[in-house]
């Protein structure tokens, strides 16, 4: 991933010399359940550990670059990283990967470092969870238009349309969970995964070691529908990001101006124009949700690999796994500082709700006249005669609000006095099952 969307903490996860440490540790814990099994000796096993450990913790650039002069010999990418441990090492080394094949490190090494991935990405979604509770709080009861289609509904809260978001992110993080879960598999099976060279509780001593479940059968890689998943998961909390992005960006445009990024003192929307102030924030979050989902996809085609297996994976996961998890968590991040800092206006919500003459609370209107003993058919068509009369002459020297065109019309006024039809249209009504919403989704918080 580009740096720019890159934070520190992610991106260590993925560098080679993390990389690289995880994959001594997964040799340095085999030999020593080896040594314990009397498969090698118990002095190559505190060999490899003593002299090879502070090798490992002192793998940095020189020390990449070391690896990777032998890999354009070798060809091969954990002969390299064997042979430079050697080089450290001495003699003992040739007790390291005793039946193990390259894929028990590889993709050991993997999980591991999805599961890092994994534990900073629900961190950031905790965070993230927190902001739209607070918010979500703060605006329990701020009156704002509800939207289908684009086009004013009735009536909600701004608390309420944040409530929504926590309640997908939730979802959201239970997913990310269960991926995590599934994605923590070790697999030290040897060559296609029958243990002919290495023994089972060689495999189950790393897996307790990295904190690693063991793979039921690996057939020398572990099956890729749980990568798969871990993607799919991420892709969905991404989908979750650009549904928040897209309502902030509706919300701020000129014509609505209910909610806005926080413009930062200094800041600049646009080289020509100086009044701009753009969503540039839920843009940006936009684009990097259409990345993320985009890697599910290579994910799942990754499934289908040859036999007990194939390599046709490994050029993907390289690409996809570090930049789908260091997007997710910069756009993760970001978000949670835009809501945060998003700016409501309260008294715009109330014009645009008040906007459209009333004709928002039809329903309860329709509601009322069905209450009163008029059919729904004809209750229906005299609403919908007083709203679109509305609807028309709005901003016109004649237009007439939607309470007035529904007095003046005979059907409705024999069956509604301008008292019952104010209860009927009191906004109060629409909010009334707010706090059973909010006990749903936060408890009693």
């Amino acid at each position: 991933m580009v740096p720019r969307y890159s934070r520190p903490q992610m991106e260590a996860i993925w560098s080679p010399a993390t990389r690289y440490k995880i994959w001594f540790e997964i040799e340095a814990l085999a030999a020593e359940a080896m040594a314990t099994l009397g498969t090698i000796p118990a002095e190559a096993a505190r060999a490899i550990r003593d002299k090879g450990a502070p090798r490992a913790a002192a793998i940095g650039d020189a020390e990449v670059a070391r690896i990777d002069e032998i890999e354009r010999v070798t060809r091969h990418d954990v002969i390299a990283f064997l042979t430079f441990m050697a080089e450290g090492i001495g003699p003992e080394a040739r007790f390291m990967h005793q039946g193990m094949t390259s894929s028990d490190v590889l993709d050991t090494c993997l999980a591991v470092q999805m599961a890092r991935a994994a534990d900073l990405l629900i961190a950031d979604m905790d965070a993230l969870l927190a902001a739209l509770k607070a918010r979500a709080i703060e605006h329990k009861t701020t009156p704002t238009i509800g939207r289908s289609h684009g086009i004013h509904a009735e009536p909600t809260t701004f608390g309420l349309k944040l409530a929504g978001h926590y309640a997908e992110f939730m979802r959201g993080r239970e997913r990310l969970v269960a991926a995590r879960r599934e994605i923590a598999t070790c697999a030290i099976s040897g060559p296609v995964g029958t243990f002919a060279s290495v023994d089972p509780r060689v495999e189950a001593f790393v897996a307790e070691k990295l904190g690693l479940a063991v793979e039921p059968v690996s057939t020398q890689v572990i099956p890729r529908d749980r990568h798969a998943a871990f993607f799919c998961a991420l892709a969905v909390v991404a989908s979750g990001i650009e549904r928040l992005a897209t309502e902030v960006r509706h919300l701020q445009r000129s014509e609505v101006r209910e909610a806005e990024e926080y413009f930062h003192p200094g800041q600049k929307g646009s080289s020509a124009m100086p009044h701009k102030r753009n969503p540039v924030l839920s843009e940006n979050l936009t684009g990097l949700a259409r990345l993320v989902r985009g890697y599910a996809v290579p994910a799942l085609e990754n499934v289908a690999l040859w036999h007990e297996r194939d390599i046709s994976h490994s050029s993907v996961e390289r690409v996809i796994a570090p930049d789908a998890t260091i997007a997710l968590d910069f756009a993760l991040v970001r978000l949670t500082g835009m809501i945060e800092k998003l700016t409501i206006y309260p008294a715009r919500m109330t014009a645009n709700l008040e906007s459209l003459g009333g004709v928002v609370h039809s329903q309860k209107v329709l509601l009322a006249l069905t209450q009163a003993g008029m059919s729904r058919e004809d209750s229906y068509a005299a609403v919908q005669r007083a709203a679109m009369a509305t609807w028309t002459a709005l901003g016109t020297p004649d237009g007439r609000s939607f309470r007035d065109n529904l007095l003046a019309d005979a059907t409705v006024s024999a069956l509604l006095t301008p008292t019952a039809l104010d209860t009927a249209m009191d906004p109060r009504r629409d909010f009334a099952q707010v706090d059973t919403i909010f006990r749903r989704v936060f408890g009693d918080a």
